[in-house]
């Protein structure tokens, strides 16, 4: 392979490439099909779904203000890596703690850098299964799709992303850019058929019901029959030979339709409808916003991407700024908080909160619900199909973006030899960190397989009735295990997300340090912008980092995700003080810089 380590990157990038790069990987559409199903699993607290984002938002507003601007006096490629660097280099009474602490940011960004593109090839797997699942449910079950057939799309689209990212910068932003105006239309339409459904469908009126076992929404009451079994009276919904629920008849022989209501709990106090609009953005408890936020934060990373890029931008003090902090209002406060109000009032009996936490892509059987409500019965299906093409796309969109921004900070560590020098490398042609990306392809891959082994495990674990009706091959039921044993495994999907979180966290935290210590005694420093916002930040990441322990310990959920997210970030931590300490070793450099080199930012 033709390999030049001195080729510089090209300067291709203006506000709208570089703002573009940064909401592909923020991507509302992607995260909404995937966030949901987890949001939705996250014990008692799903109540406060729409204000975790809230909580998430303000957390990523206050670091995507210390990143923007950081950016303006210290433009160039690296990310938080390269601002921790420069920021204490600069700095009168710091700089000898310079190559620790840009050490420090750059391997704790690889926790989250690493991971996150495996989260994202994990829900392609997902996606995809879902669909095949709908289109032949005899070969997949929709709501439980085979580990094996999500492990085998997950390994090949990591690889397939790669390439596209291994071609170079200009073509991947074409593609962000045509992706970003298809998903953000998709999800509007969406969203306000979500809405439309609620408000023309009040109390008592007749609407559909959605069934999992064939993926279908149904106006009519199903036909049930009881059993007893140990004392235990269960009532079976009574299907006809292709699986298809039959419709419950009254005493004149009519078919009974389904008359919708939205109850706020059910018989055992789960949550399942939220009664009115103000109790979608109400806070509900302190504590369960919190814990959405530690979930939520995974759909409004990204907005930092662009900062990766500043060796490609054609002027970096002026746009990367810009593109931070548009690409998080755009998506995050616009985009997110309208979808997800519409998703979450949307709920209703026909398809409650305790739906989605046993489907594999509850917004694809809302889809399905709405697009029957206004095109016919039957056509729903064909809407979802046409709206989860849009996620395919969102998805190519968002690993693409973090693949990216991952394999170029990567790049910068290399480039130091803070990692293996020969992730330093630029391709002599395409001009793309190019072994930076394919080691990144290959972590995903393994991640992605991680995530999706037992993506209902714990709390989402299917009945044993359910886990028996799953069509019966290697690619769709190998793996599933009795539902008592994977109610005792945690969940894959889950644990890594929250590890990936957990990474995000530490780096926003140390960014906002970063940034403080930037400005100190700094000609331009702004007591609001550089010091107030980032001390916001700094205690707002804590506080989401704190949850992680106390949430579980207060009966919000399981505790093995959170505490095993915990375990690979302190197994990631201890990794990378012996690496420091050995590389330092190996190459004769010093943990603290002995001599101080001064640039016109030197305060």
């Amino acid at each position: 392979m033709a390999t030049n380590p001195t080729p510089e990157m090209r300067k291709s990038l203006g506000v709208t490439g570089l703002t573009m790069n940064a909401m592909a990987l923020i991507a509302p559409g992607a995260f909404l099909w995937l966030t949901f199903y987890i949001q939705a699993t996250t014990g008692s607290t799903a109540p406060s779904m729409w204000m975790g984002i809230v909580v998430a938002l303000l957390l990523c507003l206050s670091t995507a203000i210390c990143y923007a601007e950081m950016a303006k006096i210290y433009p160039g490629t690296g990310s938080s890596y390269y601002f921790a660097e420069q920021a204490f280099l600069n700095h009168h009474g710091a700089w000898r703690y310079a190559r620790l602490s840009k050490f420090i940011v750059g391997w704790g960004s690889h926790l989250y850098y690493w991971i996150y593109p495996g989260v994202m090839v994990a829900t392609m797997g997902i996606l995809c299964g879902y669909v095949v699942g709908t289109l032949r449910p005899d070969l997949m079950s929709a709501s439980n799709p085979g580990p094996l057939f999500m492990m085998l799309i997950a390994v090949v689209f990591s690889f397939l992303i790669a390439y596209i990212a291994h071609r170079g910068i200009s073509g991947a932003t074409s593609v962000n850019v045509v992706i970003n105006f298809v998903q953000i239309a998709a999800l509007i339409i969406f969203s306000v058929m979500a809405l439309g459904y609620r408000l023309h469908h009040p109390p008592g009126s007749i609407a559909y019901q959605f069934d999992a076992t064939k993926g279908e929404a149904y106006n009519y009451e199903f036909a049930t029959t009881s059993a007893t079994v140990n004392g235990a009276t269960t009532e079976t919904v009574v299907r006809d030979s292709s699986g298809t629920p039959q419709p419950k008849v009254d005493g004149a022989g009519k078919i009974v339709p389904y008359h919708i209501s939205y109850p706020t709990t059910d018989d055992k106090g789960n949550f399942l409808t939220h009664p009115t609009p103000t109790s979608v953005i109400a806070v509900h408890s302190v504590a369960w916003a919190f814990i959405q936020a530690t979930v939520a934060i995974l759909i409004l990373v990204g907005f930092e991407s662009v900062t990766a890029m500043g060796g490609e931008a054609k002027n970096p003090k002026r746009d990367v700024p810009i593109a931070v902090v548009t690409s998080l209002l755009v998506q995050g406060a616009f985009c997110y908080l309208i979808e997800y109000f519409c998703a979450n009032y949307f709920l209703n009996s026909g398809y409650t909160m305790q739906s989605a936490t046993s489907s594999a892509a509850p917004i694809g059987d809302m889809m399905i619900m709405v697009g029957d409500a206004l095109f016919g019965q039957g056509h729903g299906r064909a809407f979802m199909l046409i709206e989860a093409f849009t996620v395919f796309l969102a998805l190519i969109g968002t690993t693409l973006s973090c693949m990216n921004t991952g394999a170029r900070v990567t790049y910068a560590m290399g480039k130091d030899r803070e990692l293996s020098g020969h992730l330093g490398a630029l391709h002599s042609k395409n001009l793309t960190p190019h072994r930076a990306i394919w080691t990144l392809a290959t972590i995903s891959a393994i991640v992605g397989c991680v995530a999706v082994a037992v993506v209902f495990g714990d709390a989402s674990a299917p009945t044993d009735a359910t886990i028996q009706a799953l069509p019966h091959g290697i690619f769709s039921s190998f793996g599933y295990f009795s539902h008592d044993r994977l109610a005792a495994l945690p969940n894959t999907l889950l644990m890594v997300t929250l590890a990936s979180n957990f990474g995000t966290f530490v780096l926003y935290m140390l960014s906002c340090i970063t940034c403080m210590v930037a400005f100190h005694r700094h000609p331009k420093f702004n007591p609001i912008l550089h010091l107030a916002i980032p001390l916001f930040g700094l205690f707002a990441n804590l506080a989401c980092m704190a949850f992680y322990l106390i949430g579980p310990f207060m009966g919000y959920g399981s505790k093995r995700e959170p505490l095993y997210a915990l375990g690979i970030a302190a197994v990631w931590a201890i990794y990378g003080g012996i690496y420091f300490l050995r590389s330092s070793r190996k190459t004769g450099r010093s943990t603290l810089i002995q001599e101080r080199v001064t640039s016109n930012s030197s305060v």
